[in-house]
This record gives structure tokens, C-alpha cells and sequence, in this order.
């Protein structure tokens, strides 16, 4: 699954730099219909991405390691008290 996020946020990447030469290369106009498919193609990829990492957490793929794990971790020591 991490693999396939990386492969996911590697093509996101690339939409955006193609519109990014398509818009740079051709600035009067020519190739605009380039440049807005590739950023719909980034958009698209992007809610895809999001998608995969909301069904990843939900069904535990993904464990969060961050500030906010480890913040609810010390909460919960101290919920449950010292232990003997």
C-alpha cells in the first residue's frame, strides 16, 4: 500500500511539472487545453491519493506515528493510572 501511495504522489508530481512546462513553454495561449488537462489530471490524482490514505487509516494499513499519536498515548497513561 505505501508503495502504491509513492507511485500515486510520483505521478501527481509529474502532472503538475508537465502543466508547468506546458504553461511555461507556450505562454500566449496555444497550448492551454495541455495545461488544464494535466492539472485535471493532477485534481484527479490528488482526491485519489486522498481516498487510499482515508481507506488505509480506517482499516488500520496505516498507523499514525506523528505528534498526535504520541500526544494520545501519554493522555491514556495517565487515564489509566500508575501501574503496580
Amino acid at each position: 500500500m505505501k508503495i502504491l501511495v509513492i507511485i500515486v504522489f510520483i505521478a501527481i508530481l509529474g502532472s503538475l511539472g508537465s502543466a508547468l512546462y506546458h504553461l511555461v513553454k507556450h505562454p500566449d495561449g496555444d497550448e492551454s487545453g495541455k495545461t488544464a488537462k494535466m492539472l485535471t489530471v493532477r485534481i484527479s490524482l490528488s482526491l485519489v491519493l486522498f481516498i487510499l490514505l482515508f481507506i488505509a487509516f480506517a482499516s488500520g494499513l496505516f498507523q499514525p506515528q506523528g505528534l498526535g499519536a504520541r500526544i494520545e498515548h501519554i493522555r491514556s497513561e495517565k487515564a489509566a493510572g500508575p501501574q503496580p
